[in-house]
């Protein structure tokens, strides 16, 4: 999630507020809202960016304020990791401090694709355009992606953050990498033209990130269930995965979409994505993420996996847990209508377990929104929505569960 308050890019006190009432939650980890690692290719105009990008030389008050964002967040005891991206192709027109003509850029120069109508086509054209393709040097060369991704997690890593977390999914420029529809680099390319050489810049980024901070630093990735398309092999996936776990990755959170198909961003209110007992999972969305990650869990026993989405009970969670399919349960929309989830509901012994659920109030989408042919639209309002409740957080309010 992005808490989009931050205009100038840079953290202010509006975050220690937001963040110090997770902090209070009884969380077990915080995954912050993602921080981007150029500047100059935001997924939206209000994201933080790393201390790269406000000066040539931070000052030990640009220092001192990520200090005090870790030290509020982890005040609690939760493990605190940060979430680095890089927006590429999803970079909108005006987010960021490139040339207003500027493209943006990724593997390949292959657009977005909405869908098929003019107006899905006009959507794509007008606010992202086609990218232009990355040079290696500006891949693996001084100050390239890979230099960006590394810098931001040693900053994370002298803050006092625990780890960090690799945005791999969504359809940002890592999954952008990962992904043969967005990657079509040759197949003499270090960076693309196989599996193992599209997943080649997280390899390298993981390797450098571990020699800049310590053993103890924890690196995460959130990487796709599946490509959006459903054309990207499961084996090809999991060469992936595999070449990613032996490069030392610590945890893996499971989730799926892109702005081509925000899947991500669909609510889902009343299931969890594990069956109970005997029954079956009836949310689709969550149970196939479910089932990547039990696939996963298959081929690599010892990696750390996260199922993000769905949950909403204490027996669902438990048995998520319980049947090894995962190990840590990703909360996200809830958490922002509810900071104190955990200690109030999911872990307090006072509630029985029929009583420990999550509701929340239907999301009334306006009837314009609902209706218009790019579905990306009504997605995006949804995600709105939730980044408004945690902007309420920042003002030191309450988030509301109610939808106007």
């Amino acid at each position: 999630m992005a808490e989009a308050m931050a205009p100038t890019h840079q953290l202010d006190e509006k975050f220690m507020k937001a963040y110090g009432q997770w902090a209070d939650g009884g969380w077990g980890m915080i995954i912050t809202g993602n921080v981007q690692v150029s500047s100059k290719y935001l997924g939206s105009p209000g994201d933080v960016t790393t201390l790269q990008h406000t000066s040539a030389s931070p000052s030990d008050a640009d220092k001192e304020i990520w200090r005090t964002w870790a030290a509020t967040c982890q005040r609690g005891g939760a493990a605190t990791v940060v979430q680095l991206c890089h927006a590429g192709r999803q970079s909108p027109l005006g987010a960021g401090d490139r040339g207003f003509f500027d493209k943006t850029v990724a593997p390949s120069a292959v657009s977005m694709n909405f869908g098929p109508s003019w107006l899905e086509r006009a959507a794509v054209k007008l606010v992202f355009g086609t990218p232009r393709e990355l040079t290696i040097e500006e891949i693996s060369g001084k100050d390239g992606v890979i230099d960006q991704f590394v810098s931001g997690a040693k900053q994370c890593f002298e803050a006092g953050f625990k780890g960090v977390e690799l945005h791999g999914a969504h359809g940002y420029l890592l999954a952008q990498f990962l992904s043969p529809l967005s990657n079509q680099r040759g197949a003499d390319d270090p960076y693309g033209g196989t599996p193992a050489k599209r997943a080649a810049i997280v390899v390298e980024i993981i390797h450098k990130i571990r020699e800049q901070t310590s053993k103890e630093f924890c690196i995460g990735i959130k990487m796709n269930s599946v490509d959006a398309s459903g054309n990207e092999s499961l084996d090809d996936t999991l060469e992936q995965i595999r070449l990613i776990v032996e490069a030392g990755i610590d945890f893996i959170e499971i989730s799926g979409g892109n702005y081509e198909n925000p899947r991500m961003m669909q609510e889902s209110n009343t299931t969890d994505a594990i069956p109970q007992k005997d029954s079956k999972p009836t949310n689709s969305r969550e149970s196939f993420f479910l089932q990547f990650a039990q696939t996963v869990r298959e081929k690599f026993p010892s990696v750390v996996l996260m199922v993000t989405g769905g949950f909403r009970t204490r027996t669902g969670m438990e048995a998520a847990l319980e049947s090894g399919a995962c190990d840590l349960i990703g909360i996200a929309r809830p958490a922002a209508v509810l900071p104190k989830l955990p200690k109030e509901i999911i872990l307090n012994t006072e509630i029985p377990d029929e009583e420990a659920t999550i509701t929340l109030a239907p999301l009334k989408v306006p009837f314009l929104i609902k209706y218009m042919p790019v579905k990306q639209v009504g997605a995006g309002y949804q995600s709105q929505y939730y980044a408004g409740q945690i902007q309420r957080m920042a003002k030191g309010l309450l988030p509301v569960n109610t939808r106007i």
